[in-house]
C-alpha cells in the first residue's frame, strides 16, 4: 500500500508543480494586484507609491457601467452562439454519421481547417470579408438587394458570432462524430430493425448517447464565450465598426491595464470574470449531474 502511495505521489508531482506555476500562483498574484492601486503624490508632480485599497478596485469596476454592459454583451452573445454551435456541430456530426455521406475523410477535414487558423488571422480574414469597399460578399448582397452594416451595432454581435463559429464549429463538430463513432453499431442496427427511420434514430437514439459530449462541448463553451477577446478587439481597430475597446469584460481589463495602466482595477476585473466562469462551469456541471442521476432513476424503476 505504501509502495502504491509513493508511486502515485511521484506520478502526480509534476502534475501538481506545473499546475502551481501556471495556474494557483497567477490566481493568487491577480488576486494580491486587485486589493492596491498607484497613485501620486504632489498634486501629480511626485513618483507613483502603491496604495493598499482593499476591494476599492472591485467596486470600481462593478460601479462602472463599461463593465456591466460588457457582461450584457457576453449574454447576448453566449444565447446566439452557443444554441447555434451545438445545434450546427451536432447536425454535421450526425450528416457525417449517416450512411448516405459520401468523403467522410475530406469534409471533416475541410470542416476542421478553419479551427486551424489562429483566431487574429480569422479575425482578419473576416474584417476584410465584411468591409464594403473590400468585400467581394458584401457587394454580392448588395447587388442582389440585401444591404447589412456589419459593423453597425446591430450587426456587430453577428458578426462576431459568425467568426466564432467559422472558427469552431468545426472542432466540435470532430469530437460529436468521434462520439458517433464510438456508438454500439449493434443499437443501431436493432432500432432499424424495429422499423425505425434515420431520423427517428438519429433524435431518439444517436443524440441521447452522446449527451456526456454535448454536455462537456456546452460547458467548455460557455468558459470559451466568456473570454472573448481577439474577435472584437480586432473589430475594434480601425474598422469603424461599434465595439468599443471595453465592449468584453475581457476588452475593459486590458484597456484597464494597458491604456490607463490601472492594474489594480484590471486584476479586479479579471477576478470579478474568472469567479463569473467558475460559478457557471459550476451550475453547468450540477445541471447535467442531476440530469444524469434522474436518467438513472428513471432506467432502475423501468
Amino acid at each position: 500500500m505504501k509502495a502504491r502511495t509513493r508511486a502515485a505521489a511521484i506520478l502526480l508531482t509534476p502534475f501538481f508543480l506545473l499546475f502551481t506555476a501556471v495556474m494557483v500562483l497567477p490566481i493568487g498574484y491577480a488576486v494580491w494586484l486587485s486589493l492596491f492601486t498607484e497613485k501620486q503624490s504632489g498634486l501629480g508632480f511626485g513618483g507613483t507609491e502603491t496604495v493598499f485599497t482593499g476591494l476599492d478596485n472591485y467596486t470600481a469596476a462593478l460601479g462602472d457601467r463599461a463593465f456591466r454592459e460588457g457582461f450584457g454583451i457576453l449574454l447576448g452573445y453566449c444565447l446566439l452562439y452557443i444554441p447555434l454551435l451545438l445545434a450546427g456541430a451536432l447536425g454535421l456530426a450526425l450528416l457525417l454519421d449517416s450512411a448516405l455521406a459520401r468523403a467522410r475523410r475530406f469534409f471533416q477535414l475541410a470542416l476542421f481547417l478553419p479551427h486551424a487558423v489562429p483566431g487574429i488571422i480569422a479575425a482578419l480574414i473576416w474584417v476584410y470579408l465584411y468591409t464594403p469597399q473590400l468585400s467581394p460578399v458584401v457587394q454580392a448582397m448588395e447587388a442582389g438587394g440585401v444591404g447589412f452594416d456589419f459593423f453597425s451595432p446591430e450587426g456587430t454581435l453577428p458578426s462576431v458570432v459568425n467568426i466564432a463559429l467559422w472558427e469552431w464549429l468545426g472542432y466540435n463538430m470532430v469530437i460529436f462524430y468521434a462520439a458517433l463513432q464510438a456508438i454500439d453499431r449493434s443499437v443501431l442496427e436493432a432500432a432499424t430493425v424495429d422499423g425505425a427511420g434515420a431520423w427517428r434514430i438519429a433524435f431518439a437514439v444517436k443524440i441521447p448517447l452522446v449527451k456526456a459530449s454535448l454536455a462537456m462541448v456546452g460547458l467548455f463553451t460557455v468558459i470559451g464565450s466568456l473570454q472573448l477577446f481577439t474577435e472584437p478587439l480586432i473589430l475594434n481597430k480601425g474598422t469603424g465598426s461599434a465595439v468599443t475597446s471595453t465592449w468584453t469584460p475581457n476588452m475593459y481589463a486590458y484597456t484597464a491595464a494597458f491604456d490607463r495602466n490601472d492594474y489594480g482595477l484590471a486584476a479586479a476585473a479579471s477576478v470579478l470574470l474568472a469567479l463569473t466562469a467558475a460559478l457557471l462551469s459550476f451550475a453547468v456541471t450540477r445541471l447535467t449531474g442531476r440530469r444524469k442521476a434522474g436518467a438513472a432513476r428513471k432506467e432502475q424503476t423501468a
